[in-house]
């Protein structure tokens, strides 16, 4: 049985990688669990494992005012997966959740 030290929520939020290794980027993503010392979710690209990333999530993407919590971390894996629909190839990617802090839109 498998034993996490923190419990995952299964949220599908907005997720935007803006940094990956040293190299600025900008891809989106969606979250598929959240727990306090990482994420998972879906990418169209791989980032490296083992490297740094700074990613955004948006919470209340749908509301009057969103909130984003800008994360830095480390990816843990990167896992290629076939979707469904089309054959399109996205990446399932681990990353753990170093530090964060919210960022309000004005």
């Amino acid at each position: 049985m498998e034993q996490r030290r923190t419990r995952r929520f299964q949220l599908q939020l907005p997720l935007a990688i803006t940094r990956s290794g040293a190299e600025r980027v900008a891809f989106a993503g969606t979250t598929r669990n959240i727990s306090s010392s990482g994420v998972l979710f879906t990418s169209p690209r791989g980032p490296d494992p083992g490297g740094p990333i700074e990613y955004i999530i948006t919470l209340n993407h749908e509301g009057a005012q969103t909130t984003n919590i800008r994360c830095i971390g480390k990816v843990v894996r990167a896992e290629r997966v076939d979707a469904v629909r089309g054959g399109i190839t996205a990446f399932q990617v681990a990353a753990t959740l170093e530090r964060y802090e919210f960022v309000r839109e004005r």
